[in-house]
């Protein structure tokens, strides 16, 4: 499980980052908490979510990967998490098939 705090969203902002987004927080009216814009890798999330929200919405994002896109190199700590990531996202989806 990964805990829904501010240091948790600081390392999955770093994530994101290294995997080429860019992620800012701004007010809007969509409804899943985010969208991605013309496929340039920037993730415009709710301001308006609280921290575990905030959480869920980048879960939801990396949820779209199995592997880090070609050509992206991860540090050593963002590689653990996405792994970490990977197998919490897959718990769920098997999880939810039972």
């Amino acid at each position: 499980m990964i805990a829904t705090t501010k240091h948790s969203l600081k390392k999955l902002e770093t994530l994101m980052k290294e995997l080429g987004y860019a992620v800012r927080y701004e007010k809007g009216n969509f409804t899943s908490g985010y969208c991605l814009v013309e496929q340039r890798r920037i993730a415009i999330v709710n301001k308006f979510y609280d921290t575990e929200g905030r959480v869920n919405v980048l879960l939801d994002i990396l949820s779209g990967y199995s592997v880090p896109p070609e050509g992206i190199t991860l540090t050593p700590a963002s590689e653990k998490l996405f792994a970490r990531v990977r197998r919490l996202l897959s718990r769920q989806a098997a999880s939810e098939e039972e």
